[in-house]
C-alpha cells in the first residue's frame, strides 16, 4: 500500500480524533467517580436585603472585599453578587498553635447582595419580581436598616424612618408568599373537598393556616408548625418562613456607642418578633476590610469599638441557621467543617467524604475544651477523655474527630 500525503494526514487525523475521544471518555469517567466520592460540604447562604441606599452594597463590599458598584441611586445592584467569607472562629487559631499544620482551612459562609426593594415589588414594581426570585434561594435574610442621617445620601422614601423601612420590605415579602399560597389553594382546594386523601387534606389545611397568618400581616417564621406541616410547606420556598437578622447601619459617630435613637426603635420592633439586631457601621467595616489583622485591632481600639460588627453578623447568622462546627486536626491539616445541629456522626463523616459515611465504623472524638485543658492529644487519651462513638452519636459543636471507616 502506498501512502500519499492525503491518505497519511487522513490516517493521522482519524487516530488523533480517536485518541481525543478516548481521553474525553476517561475524563468524563473520572469526573463521575470524583463527584461520587466527593463529600457534601454544607454551604450557608444569607441574602442581604434592604431598601435602596441603606448601605447594603457598602456592607457587601466589606464582607467580600469586592468593589461592586455602590452608587447613590436606586438599583445600583441589579444582579445578585455572591461572595464567600470565612466564619470567624478563635478555636482555629488555638488548634493551629497546637498542631502547627501545613494548612489551616476555616469553614465558609456565603452572602448574596440582592437588588434594593421598593414599594410594590410583589406586583412587579422596580426590580420586584427579580428581587423576590433571588431572595427565595437563600437560607436566611439579613435586612439592612438605615439608622443614620446624611443629607448627601438620598433616601428613596424621603426622611429616615427605620420602622417604616422594615415594614415596607416585610409587607412585600408577605404579599409575595400570600400569592403563592392562594394560587396553590385555588388549584387543589376543590380536590380536598371531594377526596378523603389525607395528604391533600393536610396540605390544604396547612396552606390555609399560612394564608390566615399572612392576611393578618404575620410572617410565617412567627408560627409554630408540626413536623408534617413543615414537610408540606418546605417545597414552596416561602420567604417569610426564613429566619431574619436586622443589621442596623449607623454612622461613624455612633459606631462606638453601638446605638442611637433609630437603633432603639429597631430593637423594640425585633424583640416583638423574637428576631436579632446587630448594630454596625458599614462604612467602618468597609475601611476595616482593607486592613491587615493587626492594623484592624489598632483601628478598632482607636474608634472605641470592642468587636467588628461584621464578625458579629457572620457569627449570628451562622448560629441563626442552627449550624455548628466540628474539626479534623493533624500535622498536615487543621480544618473546620460545618454541620447542622442534630446530625449524627456518620452524617458528619459524609460531609468530608461520601465513603466515610458509607463505610462508617466508629468516630474517635475529643472536645475542643478537653484538648485545650490537657494541651496534647496523648494527655487527653491518658485522662480518658478520648471517646469512641458509634452511629447514633449526636455531634457537638467543637468536637475534634477522627473517623474510622471501611469501604
Amino acid at each position: 500500500m502506498v501512502l500519499n500525503w492525503t491518505t497519511y494526514w487522513y490516517w493521522r487525523s482519524s487516530n488523533f480524533i480517536k485518541q481525543v475521544k478516548n481521553l474525553f471518555l476517561i475524563l468524563i469517567k473520572f469526573d463521575i467517580i470524583f463527584k461520587e466520592k466527593e463529600g457534601d460540604i454544607m454551604a450557608l447562604k444569607a441574602g442581604i436585603v434592604g431598601l435602596p441606599n441603606v448601605g447594603k452594597s457598602t456592607l457587601f463590599n466589606a464582607i467580600t472585599k469586592k468593589n461592586i458598584l455602590a452608587a447613590n441611586y436606586p438599583f445600583a445592584t441589579i444582579e445578585p453578587n455572591v461572595g464567600v467569607v470565612v466564619v470567624p472562629d478563635e478555636r482555629l487559631t488555638t488548634l493551629n498553635n497546637l498542631y502547627k499544620p501545613k494548612s489551616l482551612v476555616p469553614t465558609t459562609f456565603e452572602f448574596t447582595d440582592i437588588a434594593g426593594l421598593v414599594k410594590g415589588a410583589s406586583t412587579g414594581e422596580g426590580l420586584g419580581n427579580k428581587f423576590l426570585s433571588h431572595i427565595r434561594e437563600v437560607d436566611a435574610i439579613v435586612e439592612v436598616v438605615r439608622c443614620f442621617d446624611d443629607k448627601q445620601i438620598t433616601h428613596v422614601e424621603g426622611k429616615i424612618d427605620p420602622i417604616r423601612d422594615i415594614e415596607i420590605i416585610n409587607v412585600e415579602l408577605i404579599l409575595s408568599d400570600l400569592e403563592i399560597i392562594q394560587n396553590r389553594i385555588n388549584k387543589i382546594g376543590k380536590k380536598a373537598d371531594m377526596t378523603k386523601d389525607k395528604e391533600v387534606i393536610l396540605e390544604v389545611n396547612t396552606l390555609k393556616k399560612c394564608e390566615q397568618a399572612l392576611l393578618e400581616n404575620i410572617p410565617l417564621r412567627k408560627l409554630e408548625f408540626e413536623e408534617d406541616e413543615l414537610n408540606v410547606i418546605k417545597n414552596f420556598n416561602l420567604i417569610t418562613l426564613k429566619p431574619i437578622i436586622y443589621a442596623a447601619n449607623v454612622s461613624e459617630e455612633d459606631a462606638a456607642a453601638n446605638e442611637n435613637q433609630y437603633t432603639k426603635l429597631v430593637e423594640e420592633y425585633a424583640q416583638k418578633e423574637n428576631s436579632l439586631v446587630i448594630t454596625m457601621c458599614a462604612k467602618v467595616e468597609s475601611e476595616l476590610s482593607e486592613l491587615e489583622d493587626e492594623d484592624k485591632k489598632t483601628f478598632l481600639l482607636e474608634l472605641g469599638i470592642k468587636e467588628s460588627g461584621l464578625d458579629k453578623l457572620i457569627t449570628a447568622t451562622y448560629k441563626l441557621l442552627g449550624l455548628e462546627t466540628f474539626f479534623t486536626a493533624g500535622t498536615d491539616e487543621v480544618r473546620a467543617w460545618t454541620f447542622k445541629d442534630g446530625m449524627k456522626a456518620p452524617e458528619c463523616a459524609g460531609i468530608i467524604h461520601t465513603d466515610f459515611q458509607k463505610g462508617f465504623i466508629k468516630a474517635e472524638v475529643m472536645s475542643y475544651e478537653d484538648l485545650v485543658e490537657y494541651n496534647d492529644e496523648k494527655a487527653v487519651k491518658e485522662a480518658g477523655k478520648l471517646r469512641l462513638e458509634g452511629k447514633e452519636y449526636l455531634m457537638k459543636d467543637g468536637d475534634i474527630c477522627y473517623f474510622r471507616f471501611n469501604v
